[in-house]
């Protein structure tokens, strides 16, 4: 685990009022579920010492699609109901993080071809957790302590999450896109928002991780929104941070 998570889980154990009881019986779920392994090197191969986008669900996310076009070469690693975005306008992502809040029938999709689906256990969604066994290449996770075929990136919200993981294997740039944590909810942010007030805790909470970590290192992180810690950036400056 990265360095300093531990506190981190905690602090969210608090805030949240979740339960670490129910969050390690989702990731003995998972596990159950997992049994053959995904070889680990897979995931690193497609992000060590690359330029990799980060594509959460915010509202900006529709307006960022003709560039995420563009740049068909480029490791995407998508948040959860952002992956519906990509598939309607025939992007297909390189990773999915989820924790199965997206509509099934596009987390399906993608992970029919060489996606790799990331699938995060926490103690709200065990009942959602069959799913993974419909993936073809799936890795596990959890905010708490890793064992078996379950990992520990780092990482609270679906979208933070991309962040960490990418981070966790060395991207050399890390460019961000659709992730607002703001206050509008984007439309592919989830399928049902049954508490606003929630949701935006939860976006801000994941927002003060970003900065967190990049507090640790702030060198190739790069946003199309303002998070400290991170360079903003405009589409017209991308060509040039990707080639340099």
């Amino acid at each position: 685990m990265i360095r300093g998570w531990k506190k981190k889980y905690d602090e969210i154990l608090k805030e949240f009022k979740f339960s670490r009881k129910e969050d390690t019986e989702s990731a003995r779920v998972l596990n159950s579920i997992l049994r053959r392994k995904f070889p680990i090197k897979k995931l690193e191969k497609k992000i060590r010492n690359k330029t990799v986008f980060v594509i959460g669900a915010g509202s900006s996310l529709v307006s960022s699609i003709p560039v995420l076009k563009k740049y068909k070469n480029i490791t995407k690693i998508v948040a959860d109901g952002a992956t519906q975005a990509l598939i309607e306008n025939k992007i297909m992502p390189d990773v999915v993080v989820t924790d199965l809040d997206g509509k099934p029938e596009f987390l399906k999709k993608a992970s029919e071809g060489v996606t790799i689906m990331v699938v995060h256990s926490h103690g709200d969604n065990i009942e959602k957790l069959h799913l993974a066994s419909e993936f073809r290449n799936c890795i596990g996770t959890t905010e708490g302590h890793p064992f078996g075929n379950i990992h520990n990136f780092g990482g609270f919200t679906d979208g933070d999450r991309c962040v960490f993981l990418a981070r966790y294997f060395k991207a050399k740039k890390i460019i961000l896109f659709g992730m607002d944590f703001g206050s509008r909810i984007g439309r592919y942010s989830k399928i049902r928002v049954s508490n606003r007030r929630i949701k935006l805790k939860k976006l801000h909470h994941g927002k003060k991780l970003l900065e967190w970590l990049a507090s640790k290192n702030s060198s190739g992180l790069y946003t199309t929104k303002p998070i400290k810690g991170f360079c903003r950036i405009r589409p017209s400056n991308l060509e040039k941070i990707i080639s340099d």
